[in-house]
């Protein structure tokens, strides 16, 4: 199929590296684990989000606008990389976060400072508003002479869809080399947006892998909800000869915790032992919740139990980065500091 790619911006370092964990991989006996390094995408931009902020940043830089505003939590890895961005392009940056003013300023919230970036906190109660109070902010910038453009959380909508389109194409040059075919493509979600341009990428290049999510938060019903609203979005911006309605999207639940941002112990004792074995960081929020879910399903397919990941013998992992939400969440890993 052609297709009409929109205006984006060459921001990230791609392409990332597909590698097999070679000593991870023993635990199972049928089956291999395959990361994409997303994580590499950048140094202080690491992560998925800067794939996504390639073609939103490039829309806002077509409609003429200087000033950048969106949303997140306090340890947002989108608000991070766009306030980063936004210091690398000229561009003034503002979000609004979930949540009060830390006492500590650590992790994403630090680089967020330095980066220079305009902060306006907003109390968990009033969240929902979220939206409404950007577009007032790009209001108050519009009198003020500047012209503000709203990216939604995470990046996720029919513009930031496309990062994850171009993410498969990119995957698909690495399983040709590497003479791989996938039962499964694996990712955390927490907006949609890298789920939807997974599945979309998937279906648009013929990978023939089955795209699975492990939800941080909410529930399968919102995802599909979500990624159905954001596809019809992005077909009809777009022009796009593809029947969504036929594109599967299926969001394991179970694995996210207590909620979004809050991980079990186990979830940190599978961060730890990958830490150990594979020299590869996970962070508690995400990509650790979404690891820790995929390797109880294969625990669960070796034992001969019930698994939602039946038959995988190649499975490819997203890593979507957020090594720096490891900092502010150290107090619960468990290290021996007495020497």
């Amino acid at each position: 199929m052609m297709i009409n790619w929109p205006p984006r911006l060459n921001l990230a370092q791609t392409p990332t590296p597909l590698t097999r964990l070679e000593r991870f991989s023993t635990k199972f006996e049928n089956t291999n684990i395959w990361v994409k390094h997303d994580e590499l995408t950048g140094l202080e931009v690491s992560g998925n989000k800067i794939r996504k902020l390639e073609f939103s940043i490039a829309q806002a830089l077509e409609e003429g606008c200087d000033t950048l505003i969106t949303c997140g939590g306090v340890q947002s890895n989108h608000c991070r990389a766009t306030a980063i961005l936004g210091a690398r392009l000229g561009l003034k940056v503002h979000l609004v976060l979930r949540g009060e003013s830390p006492a500590d300023v650590d992790g994403n919230l630090l680089l967020d400072h330095l980066a220079g970036a305009e902060i306006s906190y907003l109390p968990v109660k009033q969240w929902a508003g979220h939206t409404e109070f950007a577009m007032n902010l790009a209001h108050k910038y519009r009198e003020h002479g500047n012209e503000a453009f709203f990216i939604p959380v995470g990046a996720s909508d029919e513009i930031g869809l496309w990062g994850y389109i171009s993410a498969m194409a990119e995957l698909k040059r690495d399983l040709e080399k590497l003479d791989i075919k996938p039962d499964y493509i694996v990712t955390a979600t927490g907006s949609g947006g890298t789920q939807a341009g997974l599945i979309v990428g998937n279906a648009l290049f013929g990978l023939g892998s089955r795209v699975v999510a492990f939800n941080v938060c909410d529930d399968a019903a919102y995802f599909e909800r979500k990624i159905r609203y954001d596809l019809a979005l992005w077909r009809d911006r777009y022009s796009v000869e593809l029947n969504i309605d036929e594109l599967s999207i299926k969001t394991i639940e179970g694995y996210d915790g207590p909620g979004y941002g809050l991980a079990t112990p186990e979830v940190f004792a599978t961060i730890s032992e990958l830490a150990r074995t594979e020299a590869l960081f996970l962070d508690p929020v995400y990509t650790g919740k979404a690891f820790h879910g995929m390797v109880k399903e294969l625990e669960q397919a070796q034992q001969g139990r019930s698994t939602q990941l039946p038959g995988a013998r190649d499975v490819v992992f997203i890593h979507t980065g957020g090594l720096f939400g490891l900092f502010p969440q150290r107090q619960n890993f468990n290290f021996n500091l007495s020497g």
